[in-house]
């Protein structure tokens, strides 16, 4: 067996991330209902808001520095962001928590089972084992998961040592004493890759939605002040 690659492991960890979010979106998809009218509710007075200062500093000409300092300052403004931003909280939250809860069992029953690995990590011919290639108990497979929150709270520079050689373990692995191994020396195979392509599409289609939302509702906003 060698060292598992850092994309090994991210296709691996995203599989497994989906299969998780199955039953989260069952379980919350009642509350995420309720929560997008909240949401856009919010989200319409903080573009009307936004765009009545815009107009009004058009209108003043004064300087920009002066402009943003109004803004920042003003007390509506203010108030429309921190709706939003409880509504945003509060749409994901149950979510956050559920997916957590989740997935804590998931990784841990899977990684000291007989199969030593996530159905993701499965499918990709890769294992979790300890520094002598022994299955994990279920104290170090616990161990294992609660250390992977130091890896989310670097920005994910402890999971970027993963990509480091020749060990290619991320922090969680040095903390908890175990490694990804991957059984042959395989690259990574087509549906992996496409499943790559699939994600950073699906980002960029996230991301223009989202970018076109605001827009257009900035654009309403100022029509119906104009």
């Amino acid at each position: 067996m060698s060292a598992a690659g850092f994309w090994q492991r991210y296709v691996a960890w995203s599989l497994d991330a989906a299969i998780i979010a199955i039953p989260v979106t069952v379980i919350v998809w009642p509350h995420w209902q309720s929560s997008v009218i909240g949401i856009a509710e919010a989200f319409d007075a903080f573009s009307a808001r936004f765009a009545a200062l815009a107009v009004d500093g058009l209108r003043s000409a004064e300087h920009p520095l002066l402009l943003a300092r109004e803004w920042i300052q003003d007390e509506v403004l203010s108030r429309a962001i921190s709706s939003l931003e409880s509504a945003l909280v509060d749409a994901v939250t149950p979510g956050f928590a559920a997916f957590v809860l989740l997935a804590a069992m998931y990784w841990v029953a899977f990684e000291c089972s007989p199969w030593q690995a996530t159905p993701g990590k499965r499918a990709l011919n890769l294992v979790v084992t300890d520094l002598r290639d022994q299955r994990l108990g279920l104290f170090r497979a616990v161990w294992r998961h609660l250390a992977g929150l130091l890896s989310w709270l670097t920005l994910n520079a402890g999971h970027a040592l993963a990509a480091l050689p020749p060990q290619k373990r991320a922090l969680h692995d040095y903390i908890a004493g175990t490694r990804v191994m991957q059984r042959g020396v395989r690259p990574l195979p087509v549906w992996a890759r496409a499943w790559l392509l699939l994600q950073a599409l699906a980002m960029l289609a996230a991301t223009a939605w989202l970018m076109l939302r605001i827009q257009g509702a900035l654009q309403l906003a100022l029509y119906r002040l104009l």
